[in-house]
């Protein structure tokens, strides 16, 4: 009995063994609806024969190509920085519209048809002619993980998008901003309600600007670090209507943001600024830590209000408990002469005009 009772038991365990093996599934395994791209395949073959839902696993190595996602609800996983996506300089791969652009990674939809639930994340894009990862007329949209460097003009981008979420990410050494959101790269016009969009968590550093929201409403910015780039947070507002504004921008680390980048056409040259609001209104900057930020621009400062380079004023701005400590020339800069923006309870040492710390 106690021979039988003992294979018994061995033979129960080595059941549960096998169970729990096929619950737990190594890293190399793919769960139903994955699809699995290993070095030298294409990743843009497996999302043009994905369907909404699918999930496109891409194992660690690097892949020369640009990859455009039109299909709704699809996730592009990668290993985190192992996982790396450039230029295809050989032009082995296809020219897709994304490559055309100049972008590594595009989510697009039309207005007709929004591409909606899509997700890519844990993976690095970088060295691209534009941007790393480009989206517009997207829903619920989200970039998390994602490491973003070294591409000409944007990290992580978005016109035309609403609800996304843009989270955990690193964009560093972008030509222009680390993170873009706006209404339109390509056509003036009053912001746009991006419905709740959120930033949050992100590292930006050594861009031209850190984030930049250009002519929308009704996002949060909240709990990212920037450092080393030429401003930290620029928002972006003109005279269109509706106007810039309506978001909160709040427990942010901005330090140290002192590069400095020549002028453009409709900016002077930067440097120095920690978060600047041009243009904007009803706009919260709330419990942040803006500090050391050093310039001599007309933009330089730790929180700065500046009207718009088509001369559209701030209004009814609140700037308040802050921690804006080592800025110069000034910890709170207002150089607009909009009404209602009100400086309340911040900790700061110089203001301008004098009287607001």
């Amino acid at each position: 009995m106690r021979k039988r009772h003992f294979t018994c038991l061995v033979s129960i365990a080595a059941a549960s063994a096998a169970g729990l093996g096929a619950a737990v599934p190594s890293a190399s395994a793919a769960a139903a609806g994955d699809r699995v791209v290993y070095p030298g395949q294409s990743i843009q073959a497996a999302v043009d024969a994905a369907r909404p839902g699918d999930t496109i696993v891409v194992r660690p190595g690097t892949y020369r190509e640009s990859v455009l996602i039109s299909t709704p609800g699809l996730t592009l996983r990668g290993f985190g920085d192992r996982t790396v996506i450039v230029p295809d300089t050989s032009r082995a791969q296809p020219a897709n519209a994304c490559a055309k652009a100049g972008n590594g990674v595009c989510v697009q939809g039309t207005a007709q048809h929004t591409v909606d639930h899509v997700s890519v994340r844990s993976l690095a894009v970088t060295g691209f002619a534009k941007s790393g990862v480009w989206a517009s007329w997207t829903d619920r949209l989200a970039v998390r993980d994602v490491t973003a460097g070294s591409n000409g003009t944007w990290g992580i981008a978005q016109q035309r998008s609403t609800r996304s979420d843009i989270r955990d990410n690193t964009a560093r050494a972008n030509g222009d901003a680390g993170i873009f959101v706006a209404n339109s790269v390509d056509e003036e016009g009053g912001a746009t309600d991006t419905l709740g969009t959120r930033v949050r968590g992100n590292t930006l550093t050594d861009n031209r600007i850190g984030f930049t929201a250009r002519r929308v409403r009704n996002l949060l910015v909240d709990d990212n670090t920037l450092t080393a780039n030429c401003t930290g947070v620029f928002v972006v507002g003109d005279e269109g209507t509706p106007k810039a504004g309506a978001m909160t921008i709040r427990s942010n680390r901005i330090t140290g943001n002192n590069k400095f980048c020549d002028a453009t056409d409709r900016l002077p040259a930067l440097q120095g600024s920690g978060i600047v609001l041009t243009g904007t209104e009803t706009t919260q900057v709330r419990s942040n830590l803006v500090r050391d930020n050093v310039g001599t621009t007309p933009l330089s400062g730790g929180v700065v209000l500046f009207k718009s380079f088509v001369g559209a004023k701030n209004t009814d701005n609140t700037i308040t408990g802050n921690v804006v400590t080592g800025n110069r020339p000034a910890d709170l800069a207002n150089e607009d002469t909009g009404t209602g923006n009100d400086f309340t309870g911040n900790v700061c040492t110089t203001s301008a005009p004098a009287g607001m710390c």
